[in-house]
């Protein structure tokens, strides 16, 4: 599942080729918006919240997409066309004025808003932490108050929560968790998560902007502590790192720790 910074990347990359281009073609192949066409309106941006996207135009018209482990954007170039094996699927494509192909494929989430309605689809999300409100002490604080006020929940559990905090995949959240020596099945109301919500918004802006490969060691091997390393000794204190299958935990994610560094 993409990361914050993933669809951060990506949204970048996609306003930096596509703001300001207009929809010359539009076909849109899921059961609820197939009859939906954006032919004749102006890309104005693309926008991040948290792990969803946000693509809108001049018409007032947002779409909204998460990529969850499927879904993918992709520009073609000039003249060339979705091969046959995938026009076929879940998907949106929108030929631009200059010929270019912009594709959303295998897309789990896909929904048409009118760009006031925006909070239909994203407001339910947590402070964004790439998002200029969490950059001030105070924002950070809010942030953090949302991840403590999940009670007895475990702390893995409330950063994935992105109701609480938006931007944290199953990678950042483990990985920050050992660099800060919490187990992530100590209760959310029993830690203090501000300096680890500092942390990583430093560590995904970083990501954003200079480190795709999301290096949490800063070795060229193992890029990870903990994360996809079970039963591998600890790179600190040498202890087998241990590992919870996604069925065996309360939030339904794989989960790694290290049981001598995360007491």
């Amino acid at each position: 599942m993409a990361e914050g910074d993933s669809i951060a990347r990506l949204a970048a990359r996609l306003d930096s080729g596509t703001a300001g281009c207009v929809i010359t073609v539009c076909d849109v192949r899921h059961p609820r918006f197939a009859t939906a066409d954006l032919a004749g309106q102006r890309i104005l941006g693309w926008a991040p919240r948290g792990k969803h996207l946000l693509m809108r135009t001049d018409a007032g018209i947002t779409v909204h997409s998460h990529l969850r482990m499927s879904g993918r954007w992709t520009v073609l170039g000039a003249g060339k066309r979705l091969p046959r094996t995938v026009a076929a699927r879940l998907r949106i494509a929108m030929r631009l004025h200059d010929d270019r192909t912009l594709a959303g494929i295998d897309l789990p989430v896909l929904t048409l808003v009118r760009t006031g309605d925006e909070h239909r689809v994203v407001g339910h999300l947590g402070p964004d932490l790439l998002d200029a409100s969490t950059a001030t002490d105070e924002g950070l604080a809010r942030a953090a108050a949302r991840v403590v006020a999940a009670g007895a929940q475990p702390a893995v559990a409330a950063l994935l929560d992105q109701r609480r905090v938006a931007g944290l995949g199953n990678m950042w959240a483990q990985e920050l968790l050992f660099l800060h020596g919490v187990d992530p099945w100590r209760p959310a109301s029993a830690t203090d998560p501000a300096p680890l919500l500092a942390d990583a918004r430093r560590r995904l802006r970083h990501a954003v902007d200079h480190d795709p490969s999301q290096n949490t060691t800063g070795r060229r091997s193992p890029r990870h502590w903990v994360y996809g390393r079970a039963r591998r000794p600890c790179l600190r204190c040498a202890t087998p790192i241990a590992f919870a299958e996604a069925a065996r935990t309360p939030h339904g994610r794989e989960t790694w720790w290290c049981p001598g560094c995360q007491h």
